[in-house]
């Protein structure tokens, strides 16, 4: 059977000589696999750019009552970026959370608030000029309550962190001062990001830090976040 849907790209994988296995949550029937076929041959050329990390993608895709990898009939762009893919640190943002994004969702069912969630934030942060140092933040933070363990204040973070007294910033666990300083600017985040300062790249990276150690306390198997280390050092120019 074939269902038409809208999509957003986690990943992909390599799959034979010319096609990929690509994962897409999707508007219709949550989180799902798809061989798509040929993108990766020399023409028509570009193809593979529309599996890139949060692409937003209109599909029409095979389904099976027994679930597993199926097929996509056709597939374009929805919403063509204007600024994600050509910004280096849009794009590394972007495929920072889109790592986080997939190894936290698991469902194959439908969630029409979770994608609407993820797809006017990705759709926000590619038309945002500027201000968007703090995106990573927010949008964890709300993906969060998605998932079941969104955090009412910055205290809940802190001290489950803590408690945990695992977090690993800077090659040692945060002072209670820094503790202190951390639940101050999760508050502000989840007050209201767009008003949230934080005062720089470092501490920046440190709450970024805490908030992954506190998705991995509530998420099991998340394991490590490979593109962490390369989103650090953008962050330490923002």
């Amino acid at each position: 059977m074939l269902i038409k849907t809208r999509g957003i790209v986690l990943n992909y994988m390599r799959y034979r000589e010319t096609s990929i296995i690509a994962r897409v949550y999707t508007e219709q029937l949550g989180l799902q696999s798809y061989v798509v076929n040929g993108v990766r041959k020399a023409k028509p050329p570009g193809r593979i750019a529309l599996f890139q990390p949060f692409t937003l993608l209109e599909m029409v895709a095979y389904t099976s009552r027994s679930g597993g990898l199926t097929r996509l009939s056709e597939y374009r762009c929805a919403e063509p970026f204007r600024s994600l893919p050509y910004d280096v640190r849009k794009s590394s943002i972007a495929l920072f959370l889109s790592e986080v994004t997939g190894r936290v969702l698991q469902e194959e069912e439908k969630n029409e608030p979770l994608f609407a969630f993820l797809h006017d934030s990705i759709l926000a942060f590619d038309r945002q000029e500027e201000g968007f140092e703090n995106f990573a933040l927010s949008f964890l933070l709300g993906l969060s309550h998605y998932l079941g363990f969104g955090p009412q204040t910055g205290e809940e973070i802190t001290s489950q962190v803590a408690f945990a007294a695992a977090a690993s910033i800077g090659g040692g666990s945060p002072t209670a001062l820094r503790f202190q300083e951390f639940e101050e600017h999760f508050d502000a985040l989840l007050r209201d990001p767009a008003a949230a300062t934080i005062p720089n790249g470092r501490v920046r990276r440190e709450l970024l830090g805490v908030l992954i150690r506190y998705y991995q306390l509530h998420v099991e198997h998340l394991g490590d976040i490979r593109s962490l280390s390369v989103l650090s050092e953008v962050l330490a120019e923002l």
